[in-house]
């Protein structure tokens, strides 16, 4: 694994990647789903940190989440998986061009 010299907030990936960062949040939430290394924390107090990624990271959510689109159905099964929050399945998926 490459050395990492930078990050990306959640927020500022979600721009960059013009998606919703709840959504990105809920995914990365759980680190298994993108690879070892990909999913930073960043403490920023005692009690308080950030969620960052690495380049790798926003390449590998970018690449899943275009995967995930190919067909409705599988966006569908995508977001029930991966995100536990009903209203933000609704919000999201009626904001899906599909």
């Amino acid at each position: 694994m490459a050395t990492v010299t930078h990050v990306f907030s959640i927020d500022y990936v979600a721009k960059l990647i013009d998606e919703n960062p709840e959504l990105l949040q809920a995914i990365v939430r759980n680190d298994d789903n993108l690879s070892y290394g990909s999913i930073i924390s960043v403490y920023t107090g005692p009690d308080e940190a950030i969620t960052a990624l690495t380049d790798d990271g926003m390449d590998e959510l970018r690449q899943m989440l275009a995967d995930a689109r190919r067909t409705a159905d599988e966006w569908s099964d995508f977001l029930d998986a991966f995100v536990d929050d009903e209203e933000l399945i609704t919000r999201i998926k009626r904001k899906s061009p599909r």
